[in-house]
């Protein structure tokens, strides 16, 4: 059942000739959106998905509309926050907690259980990637896929959220940070190992990697569709961004700018960067290279993660870092390309704003 509205803390930060920044949360708690290539909206843009720690666990909030208060949806004792996605049609939002798969509406805050899953570990141990356990739905709101780490191996379960059914339809060594392609129901990407990261796998598991790094040298992260274009974006740390053909496997540089996690609007024509060692603020770039990278605004959060402003250093394994995610801005533009969702611990405690292009 629905809770009730709480007090409003919007207000407006910033006002530029190139953006609007209104804070959305304003509590001493952790606050977030979804992740830099999830969405934080429905595509009508009904509601604003977040995540709260406010009442001392993590939750999933939404904001019906700008200024509006906001609306706690769940009362999970294990819910894990990065693993949360809304479906595009705004019906549900879906998340794991503890072993299960659930989802809530946004409507009426009803909460249905569409999967167990056998395994008492969840996620990878640490703070990145795949420890991180994002989720993935594709764009039909049909499928979701949850990768689930069990003893030696990850698995991949595929719930068909119609049928209600649930199974595991790949094991791999490592499966993080998955997304649907915008374009294409049946193809999902995935980051694998450190030093071999680009993969793609269909429905059924058949899995293949995309991209191979050129050298041991060479930091290849936070992968993302390119949406109308059936393409991967990818982050070649910090030298710029890369586009990968799937099918192909060519590979075209798209920017020297030094984008640290980059994801592109609805079009596929525009990208909203954060930045890092230096921390140069958001950046807006065309994708088509016509145009220069332009500054949009300054979220001066910590971005913890000391790994970055060094060399790659996955070679040898795992390596412990100190990332808390949330002190990441992880900029996402709206489904109407309008505004922009970023979080920032400028404070002392991580908010949610959102910035409103001119």
């Amino acid at each position: 059942m629905t809770r009730p509205t709480l007090e409003s803390e919007s207000r407006i930060v910033g006002e530029t000739d190139r953006v609007t920044i209104r804070q959305v949360t304003d509590h001493p708690s952790i606050h977030h959106h979804p992740f830099f290539f999830v969405d934080a909206w429905d595509a009508a843009m009904a509601f604003l998905v977040l995540i709260s720690h406010r009442t001392g666990k993590p939750q999933v909030y939404i904001e019906r509309e700008a200024g509006a208060g906001l609306i706690r949806l769940t009362d999970e004792p294990a819910l894990a926050e990065w693993s949360v996605i809304p479906s595009r049609d705004g019906r549900w939002i879906y998340y794991v907690a503890g072993q299960e798969g659930k989802r809530v509406s946004p409507r009426d805050g009803t909460v249905e259980v569409l999967a167990h899953f056998d395994s008492t570990e969840m996620r990878e141990a640490g703070m990145v990637g795949a420890a991180m356990g994002t989720t993935a739905l594709s764009a039909s709101g049909r499928y979701w896929a949850v990768p689930v780490k069990a003893g030696k191996v990850s698995q991949f379960w595929m719930i068909d959220t119609e049928a209600e059914s649930a199974g595991v339809f790949l094991e791999a060594p490592t499966i993080g940070h998955p997304q649907f392609c915008p374009d294409d129901e049946d193809l999902i990407l995935y980051a694998g190992p450190m030093t071999d990261r680009v993969w793609v796998t269909d429905r059924a598991g058949n899995n293949r990697r995309i991209f191979r790094r050129e050298h041991d040298l060479q930091w290849i992260t936070h992968e993302v569709w390119r949406p109308g274009h059936r393409t991967v974006l990818f982050v070649d740390w910090p030298n710029g961004m890369g586009e990968i053909d799937p099918d192909s496997g060519a590979v075209v540089p798209i920017t020297d700018f030094p984008v640290w996690h980059g994801a592109p609007d609805a079009t596929g024509k525009r990208l909203v960067c954060d930045t890092n060692f230096p921390d140069r603020g958001l950046h807006q770039l065309d994708l088509s290279g016509a145009f220069a990278p332009s500054f949009l605004t300054e979220p001066k959060a910590t971005s913890q993660g000391a790994h970055w402003a060094h060399p790659f250093p996955y070679n040898n394994g795992p390596v412990k870092v100190h990332a808390p995610q949330h002190t990441h801005p992880h900029p996402r533009f709206s489904p109407d390309g309008r505004r922009i969702v970023y979080t920032s611990d400028a404070s002392g405690f991580a908010q949610v704003f959102v910035a409103t292009l001119s």
